[in-house]
C-alpha cells in the first residue's frame, strides 16, 4: 500500500496497512535467506501442497492464488523442471494439467523453512510465543472471512 496512514485513518485501513508492509518486510527476508534460487512464490506454492496434499489442477492451483493459469503454469512448469512438483495430463481432460508435489520438493520446501528459521526464532523470542499465539486467531478470522468473499 502506498499511503502512509495517520492516526485518523480507519483502523481497517491501517491494519491492511501494516499487513502490507509486513508481508514485504517478510518476502525480502526470507528469499534473502534461501541458500538456493527458490522464491518465496515458489515456496509458497510447495507449502500450498504440503499443508493440504492431494493433485490440483492449474485452474484450481490459479484460483487459491488468485493469478491468471498462464502464471500459475509458468511457475508450475519451473517448479517441474526443478523436480519439485509433477505435473501431468488430466486423463479426463487432456487439455487440463493436474499438479502434486514430489518428495524433492517436500525436502526443498522444508529446506526453506530451516533457512528461515533462525529469523522466525529471533522474531519468536522479541515478541513471545504467547504474543504471536493471541494474534493467530484473529488473523486467521480475517483470512477466512477474505476468503469467502473474494468476489465482494
Amino acid at each position: 500500500m502506498s499511503a502512509t496512514p495517520t492516526p485518523e485513518d480507519p483502523p481497517v485501513f491501517r491494519l491492511f496497512n501494516e499487513i502490507g508492509i509486513i508481508e514485504q518486510l517478510a518476502r525480502t527476508r526470507f528469499e534473502r535467506a534461501q541458500p538456493g534460487a527458490l522464491s518465496l512464490a515458489q515456496f509458497t506454492v510447495l507449502n500450498h501442497f504440503v499443508r493440504l496434499g492431494g493433485e490440483r489442477s492449474l485452474v484450481e492451483l490459479a484460483r487459491a492464488f488468485q493469478v491468471s493459469k498462464a502464471a500459475i503454469g509458468k511457475l508450475a512448469r519451473k517448479l517441474d523442471d526443478a523436480g519439485y512438483l509433477r505435473v501431468r495430463a488430466n486423463p479426463r481432460d487432456q487439455r487440463g494439467k493436474l499438479v502434486s508435489i514430489t518428495p524433492a520438493g517436500r525436502r526443498a520446501r522444508d529446506a526453506a523453512m530451516r533457512a528461515v528459521a533462525p529469523q522466525m526464532a529471533r522474531l519468536a523470542e522479541r515478541f513471545g510465543e504467547d504474543e504471536i499465539a493471541r494474534l493467530l486467531p484473529a488473523l486467521e478470522r480475517i483470512r477466512v472471512w477474505m476468503d469467502a468473499h473474494r468476489a465482494d
